[in-house]
């Protein structure tokens, strides 16, 4: 039990607020995104700066509590319950170097200000749907972006970071200097130590074509039919996903569409009007949209091509990454949540891999490869649903049944930043392969014997210590 003198401590040692569960800060300090998710530490730190994050995992190790940290709290998919939380939002470095193409962001910077300082130099991150995510969480989870199938996965262009460990050193890592440490945060969502900066490439951005076509629910079936005949037309500079939405009449849907079943297509391509318009024009006459907000667009609007809820909402989500999504695959889902059902899910996404994502990235020649999982999958099902108490127990009951219905096209493993909450070792495990996992679970005893970084999707083959 922490007494006066422990947390008197850990103030001296931090520059930052230091809060406690009956403080005025504590709320602001322990807040995520996804508000269904209430952390309860049994302190908080406010890092100012890495000094502090260093800081305050020694003083977590003194006083044997377990350590979490926390951004924005987008993937914030399980609560924390006691130890010390370390929220690193106020970790804002920006630079941005067009000579290099590179950036370097502290672990508080969202890729909202990323996009902004790049883009003027005709550069990009490579970032999810949305921007307000945060750069480090997002891509220490591997980081699906926007335009993955053209240039990979966000993990596969770290350049290298500096990461506090559980013994509280603070370390620059890269390719070069502890390349196995520096490959498995790569992917490995944190397991091993807390990033407190990043720097990686950014890419050069020309014409640029996105956006999204709705269609009428009615039609999920032949939409999803020329979905899928589409598919394999497209040229790797296409990112296209689609999704099934029931949207709630709620403020953050646009006003024609709430409280409709609809089918979203969305697509990002890296090209002009007359290319974009010619991939598109298929999934153009397919039913009759709803709405075609796909064109050439300002890279700074590439949030509208997904349309992710801007504000924070309580949600659960779960994903499985598929072998294929053929037509029996495709009925088997609109079976369960099509036009006409009863599914109480908000978004069941299915988006295409392949292209960059396929291919192992390597850092530099003999290094080893990274912890970014699912480069031999074709799709990933995505499922999420608003975790409200009188939908609650539906929601889960839906995504349980969806995801033990299309196991027969799965391939038994997940994207760990898309895998939801995470349940017991088995179940953690299958964000990662077998090999990839037995690489993680020997190098958290190396780096966290006493597995102090335990919370969220953390590796669990290390028994905590008491």
């Amino acid at each position: 039990m922490l007494v006066k003198d422990d947390i008197h401590a850990l103030s001296n040692a931090v520059s930052g607020p230091v809060a406690l569960p009956d403080s005025q800060e504590f709320a602001a300090e322990t807040f995520a995104f996804n508000v269904a998710t209430v952390h309860r530490p049994d302190v908080v730190v406010g890092a100012a700066d890495a000094r502090d994050v260093a800081a305050a995992v020694k003083w977590a190790a003194e006083h044997r509590l377990p350590v979490s940290v926390q951004s924005t709290g987008h993937g914030a998919d399980s609560a924390i319950d006691g130890g010390l939380l370390i929220n690193t939002r106020r970790l804002q470095e920006l630079t941005i170097d067009p000579v290099e193409r590179t950036a370097r962001v502290g672990a508080g910077v969202k890729w909202r200000s990323v996009l902004e300082a790049s883009v003027p130099h005709g550069l990009i991150g490579l970032h999810g749907s949305s921007t307000d995510v945060g750069v480090v969480g997002y891509t220490v989870g591997g980081g699906l972006p926007v335009l993955g199938r053209a240039h990979g996965f966000a993990a596969d262009h770290v350049r290298s970071m500096d990461v506090v460990t559980a013994d509280g050193a603070l370390r620059r890592i890269d390719a070069e200097s502890e390349a196995e440490l520096f490959a498995l945060m790569c992917g490995g969502k944190g397991n091993f130590g807390i990033v407190t900066a990043l720097e990686f490439n950014l890419f050069p951005l020309g014409d640029f074509y996105g956006g999204g076509i709705i269609y009428p629910g009615v039609d999920a079936a032949p939409v999803l039919t020329a979905f899928r005949d589409w598919l394999p037309t497209l040229p790797d500079d296409a990112s296209p996903s689609i999704s099934l939405l029931r949207l709630p009449d709620m403020d953050f849907v646009p006003p024609p569409l709430r409280g409709q079943f609809v089918v979203h297509l969305r697509f990002a391509f890296l090209g002009n009007r007359e290319a974009g318009d010619a991939l598109l024009a298929p999934m153009r006459a397919v039913s009759t949209p709803l709405m075609d907000m796909a064109g050439p667009m300002s890279y700074l609007d590439v949030d509208q091509i997904h349309m992710d809820p801007a504000d924070p909402l309580p949600f659960t989500d779960g994903g499985a990454l598929l072998t294929g999504f053929d037509e029996e695959a495709s009925a088997e889902l609109l079976r369960l949540a099509g036009d006409g059902t009863d599914c109480p899910l908000l978004l069941i996404e299915i988006r295409p891999l392949g292209g960059a994502l396929s291919r192992a990235a390597l850092s530099r020649p003999g290094a080893p490869p990274n912890a970014v999982s699912g480069r031999d999958a074709a799709f990933l099902l995505f499922l999420v649903g608003l975790q409200v108490p009188e939908a609650a127990e539906a929601v889960s009951a839906s995504i349980h049944d969806i995801l033990a219905a299309m196991a027969p096209y799965s391939t038994g493993y997940t994207l760990v930043n898309f895998h939801g909450a995470p349940g017991d070792e088995a179940d953690r495990a299958r964000a990662w392969s077998p090999a990839l996992y037995e690489r993680m679970v020997a190098a958290k005893s190396t780096y966290d014997p006493g597995n102090l970084l335990r919370f969220g999707h953390t590796i669990t083959g290390v028994t905590p210590a008491s």
